[in-house]
This record gives C-alpha cells, structure tokens and sequence, in this order.
C-alpha cells in the first residue's frame, strides 16, 4: 500500500525502502531496549544513577544520529532531572510542529522493557529513519522524565514541565504522538481486555496497536490513521472518547491534552493485554520486536507523510 494522491514529499521507493529494512530496525529497537532494560534497568529518581545512565543514552544515540540535543533540566527530590528534546526543522512550514513524545523512567521495581523501553526504542528509531528525509513541517522529538507514579498526575511530570513551558512560549504544536508501552503482542484469542462496554466494539485478540484520543484529538487521530493505514497493513484500532476512563489519560499525551493542545497515545493497550504491567516480570524478553520493528517502520513513515501533507493538520 502506498500513499494516496496529496501526500507529497515520500516516494513508493521510500516506502519500500522503509518496509524492506525491518530487520535492521529490529535489531536497532532490541539493541535500545536491551540497553535500557537489562542493562540500565529500573531508572527514576530514587535510583539516580540509573536515571542518569538512560538520559545519556538517549542523549548520545540523538547526538551519533546528527542531531543537537537540548535539555530541559530541573530537580525533584534533590535529584536533577531532565526532558531531552531535538527537532528536525521542516522546510516551508517549520513554525507546525509534530511532536513524539516517550518517557524513558520506569515505575519503581521494574526494569521497565515495555514500560516504557519499547516507547523509547521506537523514539529513538523514527528519529534515525526521519534524520535523511526532507519534512515540510518541523518534527521534534522528546524523551520525558518522571511520567511514573508518584509524580503521574502532578506538576512534577517532566510533560507536565515540558507542556507549560511550550505553552508560555507559544509553541504551534499540531499534533503530539505519546509512545506507550509498545512491544507486546498476542495471537491467542481472548487475549485482549477492555474499559466496560469497548469489548463490543474492539476485537478480543491483542495483535494490534492502539491509537487513542481525546474528543478534541479526534480529526488529527484520524489523519494519523489515514497515514498509518496508507503506509502499512499492520493492524490498527482507534478510539476518540473521555479521558477519565481508566488507562486512556494514563501518559504523556494528557499533559498536552490538559494545555489544550491535540494529541494521542500510542500503544499496546498496557494492562487491558500485558501480565508484566509494572513489576519486575517487565524484561527485555517479553517483547515482540519483529512486530514492535514492523510497526516502528510504519509510523516513521506516517509521521512523514502528515509532515509532508498540504491540507491543515
């Protein structure tokens, strides 16, 4: 499948480019979380030093890709902490943005390989892939800090910070993309959980990844979903509905949401299908990453293609 007529900028070459490299991006994605997981390890503020580890990961896999890496620094708890943020300017609309977004801290006692090392890995990756293309409108990338519990749902979220600060500097953000716990998937059927009621709407088998909005989000989800589904036949479900249900605020997307700013989180759906959902079962080896690289490939190329697109995003 390729992109339909009015998405300029990305060839049917790139594409199959794209689509042909996902062992590389495989090996790419498992090398990061890996590196974050089995490695690093659980990584937050009451482990510093594990903290400070993945921030220079990120920070020195942005730098070996090309890019100039700007940290947004403050401190919690006595321990200096950091939001990581590059951008790749597009060429006629760089005042747009399109901004993904993972968090790279793990929630305490977990190693954190799908929550969120699968989120980070495909950061990581989209921003590699992205780096050789000419964008239209400005893509920035951004590795939060603190997302987990106890700092969830409070001023001291490094989105929370990031999104305030974007907000007072009037930052024209169109679309923020929340990676979340990304990696793992299931053929078996029943294998899939949902919120009361979504069972009767959504498929029972967890083979797929999840797009998920708020009511205002909803015309921008379903451009993504229009890309994505131009690009790839991996299998896509997607939901605009109310924030207060549980798990569909749960990331960095509310932050934006909060600040009136359209965004939508991507993921495996965490709880409703993952038994490994934070605690210290959460390793490296859990993951799908032939599926995770598949997927990967086809949002880097549908973010280029909403970079790229004419009509108002």
């Amino acid at each position: 499948m390729y992109p339909e007529p009015g998405y300029p900028g990305i060839s049917e070459t790139a594409v199959l480019q794209s689509m042909q490299s996902s062992k590389t991006t495989e090996e790419y994605i498992q090398n990061h979380v890996y590196r974050l997981a089995a490695e690093i390890g659980e990584r937050n503020v009451f482990r510093p030093e594990a903290l400070y580890a993945a921030e220079e990961y990120i920070k020195q896999t942005w730098q070996e890709q090309g890019y100039k890496v700007l940290p947004q620094e403050y401190t919690l708890q006595g321990v200096r902490s950091a939001n990581l943020e590059i951008s790749k300017t597009g060429t006629h609309m760089a005042d747009e943005i399109i901004l993904i977004g993972a968090h790279y801290d793990s929630v305490s006692g977990s190693p954190g390989a799908n929550d969120n090392g699968s989120g980070v890995a495909a950061l990581l990756e989209i921003s590699r892939q992205l780096e050789s293309i000419e964008l239209q409108r400005t893509v920035r990338f951004v590795a939060f800090v603190n997302e987990e519990p106890p700092f969830f749902f409070t001023r001291q979220q490094g989105s929370r910070i990031y999104v305030k600060a974007a907000r007072q500097r009037g930052d024209n953000i169109r679309l923020m993309l929340s990676l979340e716990t990304m990696g793992y998937f299931s053929d078996e059927p029943h294998s899939q959980r949902y919120p009361p009621l979504f069972n009767f709407f959504y498929p029972d088998t967890a083979n797929f990844i999840a797009f998920v909005a708020n009511f205002r989000s909803r015309k921008a989800m379903r451009r993504m979903v229009q890309a994505f589904r131009s690009i790839s036949d991996f299998p896509l479900e997607h939901v605009a509905t109310f924030s207060f249900i549980p798990g569909i605020g749960w990331s960095d997307h509310l932050s934006f949401w909060m600040h009136g700013y359209r965004a939508l989180m991507v993921t495996d759906t965490a709880f409703y299908r993952y038994p490994y959902y934070h605690t210290f079962q959460d390793t490296a080896e859990k993951l799908d990453y032939a599926r995770l690289a598949k997927l990967t490939n086809a949002l880097a190329m549908a973010i280029s293609v909403l970079a790229n697109q004419k009509r108002s995003l």
